[in-house]
């Protein structure tokens, strides 16, 4: 099983950090092809920092760490000020879009039915989605975590064929588990989520992956549990040193 380590920057880095990192990783991934055993890295910068990061990577080590761009609207052009399309990001570099996180859904307005267009438009180019989601804590509380994740999936991925629906990642990120204020989750809360996503989705999506207040402490763990075959990290993998330390948990953890 491959596992997927990847990070978001959100809105952090300029163009300059954001050549540092990527020479540096691409640096430290010549040196120590071991951390790539059974390991599919995947680093998503600011808009603003695509081209730079693919040309720091280069052609051939951006075939070894997936490109990701944070959004992109479902039309391939248009009046759609602000916006950046799928044949954009995929011009700068990208070959992966991230769709549906907790922080569009809340600030921007994203819904069920916008990821689904936005995840048809990433597989129509080529791409690869990384669909997000994720409850409240108060929907954790009432127990209904299990139909508010199948609803956000279902809804997101509807009428896809077999074959695109192999291609997309999913991504389990808590909203009560991300960002500066989250709470790292237990093992035992994790388990319900992850049952339910590996019997609707297991074997059938390219992977499903694990978000929130992950870290070199608990990396280990999480890539333990049942239907967990990779992790979307925060913070924790904004420093190269801090990324290169979970790709090499997840090198360990793919050991047969």
């Amino acid at each position: 099983m491959t596992r997927w380590i990847g990070t978001s920057w959100k809105m952090n880095k300029t163009v300059a950090q954001a050549r540092d990192y990527a020479r540096g990783l691409r640096s430290a991934l010549e040196q120590r092809p071991e951390l790539l055993a059974g390991v599919q890295p995947f680093i998503i910068p600011p808009h603003t920092a695509l081209t730079a990061v693919a040309e720091e990577l280069g052609p051939e080590s951006a075939r070894t760490v997936r490109l990701g761009a944070q959004n992109a609207h479902w039309e391939d052009d248009g009046a759609w000020t602000g916006e950046i399309s799928v044949p954009q990001v995929a011009d700068a570099g990208a070959s992966l879009v991230e769709i549906g996180h907790s922080e569009r859904r809340e600030h921007f307005g994203e819904t069920i039915e916008t990821t689904r267009l936005k995840v048809a438009s990433t597989l129509r180019h080529g791409l690869i989605p990384l669909l997000c989601i994720g409850e409240p804590a108060e929907v954790q509380s009432r127990g209904e975590t299990a139909d508010y994740l199948l609803d956000q999936a279902r809804g997101a991925l509807r009428d896809l064929s077999a074959d695109q629906l192999s291609q997309v990642l999913i991504a389990y990120e808590p909203i009560w588990a991300i960002g500066a204020q989250g709470r790292p989750a237990t093992v035992a809360e994790l388990r319900e989520p992850f049952e339910v996503l590996s019997r609707e989705y297991g074997g059938r999506v390219q992977a499903l992956l694990y978000g929130g207040s992950v870290s070199t402490d608990n990396a280990a763990q999480l890539l333990e549990l049942a239907g967990v075959e990779g992790l979307f990290v925060g913070r924790a993998a904004w420093t190269l040193e801090g990324y290169l330390n979970l790709l090499e948990i997840a090198a360990e953890a793919s050991k047969p």
